[in-house]
């Protein structure tokens, strides 16, 4: 029988320890934190627990040790030692000018001079946020801790318009420049956003703060591991495959260990059902209008290799789709490699099937494809799979490139490079949440598509053949005996070439051989 509720919706730490929630305790993470330095920065995307994780921060400096019984800082913090805490949050509401966030900023510098009983005399909003911190080192003799929960958030919120979105970093750079002059007065600052602005641009000078966002130790601080699902949830499980809640939901890193969306995984024991909760929450329009406008090879999203820079290089004149898409979530780290001292690659990929389905998904009408189509080209793509209707799989497709009305190529320019074929073939695929595996290494090369799906293996070649002659798909993976590698599951392998015509603007070449 269960005995703990689950806590949707809740973000304030006091209500879960309070009234019997799940908690896990990220409590060893904190203190480690606090021990190790004194100015942070962490990057999660949304909907990962960063709200409450800072409110578990300043019940802690705050000195309620009822709330921690029973977990590690109950017995490993100085509960003798109390600290002002200043919680500063722009998760509430959307601003859309300067005068809005002005506002805004000293709504809540007027909150907490009120928490904590003070009256401050200045009038600028750099002036008053330097003041309240000194008061209340003043007052208490402990330096002040400051908690900033979604310090980009006004920014986001304005990223479409460049201009508004510059006069919110101006005058959140007003504010968040104070922490640097008042060092003396100041036990801990911690802040937590969606996305990483470069220090220059919003910090000015704050040099000594610590990103902790790629830190292999700090991975889990948000987010639920495997080891939390199995021991902190155990009593959710049953009736629900374990294997499939990690297919769907975990695979999110930072260099260390992986973690699942605590936001996927309370919404699946409450509803029972695999569905994409965290997705369906609100991922950008402008996201999907980015990809399609750089002519992102969708394929290539899955397994791709960059460095800290590009993944850093976030602000509103200047957005790398690396950093887009690491930073909000729909790409996650799967690898690190020092290839040089001190040069650092990273390869990313989805951090699970949601991801992938769903993005793959959202994606699908700006390749030119009918969205009312969708769902029923899906059903019939997994029809043909089911039954290994390869004629079927060939009409399908053929007539999936028919349907795109000639406008849309002309308008289009991701219509007119190479991988906007095998992006259409790969994304019918992916958005129905099948494991795929791409650029799949072999002895003798690399592998276009392999898909694993109801016990056999589907292995593809694509080629475009205006630069390959035609008949060159299928004959490369049997040449390079890339069904090698999967001999030994005893299970069919399907050699499939698949061949597209730039002019024709369809398939034209579609040959299967089953071993």
């Amino acid at each position: 029988m269960k005995h703990k509720k689950l806590p949707i919706g809740i973000q304030t730490f006091a209500e879960i320890r309070q009234e019997g929630h799940y908690y896990v305790d990220k409590t060893p993470y904190i203190l480690r934190l606090i021990d190790e330095g004194k100015y942070y920065f962490l990057s999660r995307p949304r909907r990962f627990g960063k709200s409450l994780l800072l409110d578990t921060m300043a019940e802690l400096f705050e000195g309620r040790r009822e709330l921690f019984q029973e977990l590690h800082a109950d017995t490993h913090w100085d509960w003798s030692q109390t600290y002002p805490v200043i919680r500063i949050s722009f998760s509430d509401g959307v601003l859309h000018s300067q005068q809005a966030l002005d506002e805004k900023m000293r709504e809540l510098l007027r909150a907490q001079q009120q928490r904590h009983g003070i009256l401050c005399h200045n009038t600028s909003i750099s002036g008053w946020f330097a003041e309240l911190i000194q008061q209340l080192h003043e007052r208490s003799g402990q330096r002040a801790v400051v908690l900033i929960d979604e310090y980009d958030k006004p920014i986001l919120d304005n990223i479409t318009e460049p201009e508004v979105a510059r006069q919110m970093r101006e005058g959140l750079r007003n504010l968040y420049s104070v922490l640097k002059g008042q060092d003396a007065h100041i036990k801990f600052a911690l802040l937590t956003g969606v996305s990483k602005f470069s220090k220059v641009s919003l910090f000015s000078g704050l040099n000594n703060l610590r990103d902790i966002t790629v830190s292999a130790d700090y991975s889990a601080i948000c987010g639920y591991t495997d080891e939390d699902v199995d021991q902190v949830f155990a009593p959710e499980l049953p009736g629900l495959d374990r294997d499939e809640i990690r297919r769907w939901y975990n695979g999110y890193n930072w260099t260390g260990t992986s973690v699942y969306n605590p936001f996927d995984l309370l919404l699946l024991f409450q509803e029972r059902q695999f569905k994409p909760y965290w997705f369906e929450t609100g991922t950008p329009t402008f996201l999907v209008d980015l990809l399609t406008e750089r002519q992102t090879f969708t394929p290539a999203l899955d397994r791709h290799v960059t460095d800290l820079e590009l993944l850093s290089s976030f602000d509103v004149d200047h957005i790398e789709t690396d950093a887009l898409l690491f930073q909000a979530g729909y790409l996650t780290l799967h690898g690190a490699e020092e290839v040089l001292p001190g040069e650092w690659v990273y390869t990313l990929g989805y951090p699970n099937r949601e991801v992938r389905s769903s993005l793959n998904k959202a994606l699908l009408p700006r390749l030119g494809l009918p969205g009312s189509q969708g769902l029923t080209q899906r059903l019939q793509l997994l029809q043909c799979l089911k039954r290994n209707d390869f004629t079927g799989l060939q009409a399908l497709f053929t007539a999936l490139f028919a349907s795109i009305p000639n406008d849309w190529y002309r308008s289009n320019p991701i219509a007119q490079y190479e991988g906007y074929y095998a992006s259409v073939f790969y994304s019918h695929f992916a958005a129905l949440g099948l494991e795929i595996r791409l650029e799949d290494v072999t002895n003798h090369g690399r592998i276009d598509m392999t898909v694993l799906f109801n016990q056999n293996i589907y292995l593809f070649e694509f080629k475009v053949v205006e630069l390959v002659p035609q008949g060159k798909a299928l004959q490369q993976i049997k040449d390079r005996s890339y069904a090698e590698k999967y001999r030994a599951r005893g299970e069919p392998i399907h050699l499939i070439g698949v061949e597209f015509s730039k002019e024709a603007r369809s398939v034209v070449g579609f040959e299967v051989e089953t071993t």
